[in-house]
Formats: structure tokens, sequence, C-alpha cells
């Protein structure tokens, strides 16, 4: 694999494994306000957008009851994630060695600040990263470049020399669309052949990205 002189990373699906505490929590929720019966499947397909538009998804437009709805969900999802939250293999290891080597590298989510925090600080993560992109900080989330962009210029970074590692559909769309270099996790919920456009690289695990 290509060099590379900053690293962004996806959280859910990516470096953190959040799938079994979404789905739970999804399922939670839905049923306290008298949403529909999800499959697993179907909550995971849509991991990656934006919390809000997820919810609206599901439940159609919140109005009033947004503030209620999310605040139902974050409550119940850090009641929680003690018992599902885990790390990917290999997740402390790769950020320590591209500091070692001296690479930028940042967080690109559409996870919220509260709850990203909350998570990596969990793993004692926070001080691996230059930057956390989450959606309070970009108008548009993923799939839209915006993101990207904006680490990109908080970094001081070229799309040249930057390289996007997600395990979705919207990762991939962000990234190419940011003129990087995309990497797609084959670890996370998310099938290569269903993604709309090929990334870069596919990575088995992420001692790959080292190689």
């Amino acid at each position: 694999m290509k060099d590379y002189r900053t690293y962004l990373f996806d959280i859910d699906g990516t470096l953190l494994d959040t799938i079994e505490l979404i789905y739970r929590t999804f399922r939670a929720t839905l049923a306290h306000f008298k949403g529909p019966d999800l499959s697993r499947e179907t909550i995971v397909s849509h991991v990656g957008i934006p919390l809000v538009k997820q919810m609206e998804i599901y439940l159609g437009p919140m109005g009033e009851r947004e503030e209620e709805i999310l605040a139902y969900h974050r409550t119940y999802q850090f009641s929680i994630y003690r018992d599902y939250l885990r790390l990917f293999p290999g997740v402390e290891e790769l950020l320590r060695e591209l500091k070692r080597r001296g690479k930028k590298t940042g967080v690109v989510t559409s996870r919220t600040t509260e709850s990203l925090n909350k998570y990596l600080d969990h793993f004692s993560l926070t001080g691996f990263f230059d930057i956390f992109v989450t959606p309070e900080l970009t108008p548009e989330g993923k799939p839209h470049p915006g993101p990207v962009l904006y680490a990109l210029e908080k970094l001081g970074s070229t799309p040249e020399e930057t390289l996007f590692l997600g395990d979705a559909a919207v990762d991939i769309q962000s990234g190419d669309r940011a003129g990087v270099d995309t990497a797609f996790a084959l670890w996370g919920p998310n099938r290569a052949e269903d993604l709309p456009l090929r990334p870069t690289w596919l990575v088995k695990s992420l001692s790959d990205l080292l190689a």
C-alpha cells in the first residue's frame, strides 16, 4: 500500500465495533416511540448516515418530538455501551505506529461529538488523533465531500497525500468526491461488492495500512 502523510478514519464499523450497540439502541428507541419493528440487516444498512436522517427514515419527520426522541436514544445507548462496545483488533497498535512515523490522523464520522468523545475516551484513543470532524462541524455530512475537505483544511493536508478508511458506501463516496484515496474495511458489516463505486484499496486488516 502507498505511504500517505495523512490518514482519516471513520469510526463505527471501522475502528470501533459498535454494530450490536447501534442495533440494540435503535430497537429500544423504535419500540419506545411505537416505530416499525425493523430487522438487524435494515438498521445496519443505514449505519454511517447522520442520526437525525436515520431516525427520520424509520419514524418520519420528527417535528417537535425530535429533541425527546434523540435524548431517549442517546441516554439509552450511554446506559448500555460498556456491555457492547468493542475495539477492532489492531486499532491501538496502528494509531501508535502512525504517530511514531509522524503521520497526521483524523476522524471523519457521522457520530456526534458527545458520543465520539465518550467512546474514544473509553479506550484511551483520543490523544492519537489530530482532528475530529463530526456532524456539528459541517453543513453536509457524508457522502458529501465537505467533512473530508474540512479535515484536510484544518490539517493543512492535500488530497493527494491523504487516505480515508471506512466501512460504508458513504465513506467511500465522501472520500472520492473530496479527491482523496479511499480504503474499504472488509471487517465491517458491509460488503465490498455492494459499493456503488470501487475504493482505491480493499483492506483485510488494519495492519495492511502499514505495509
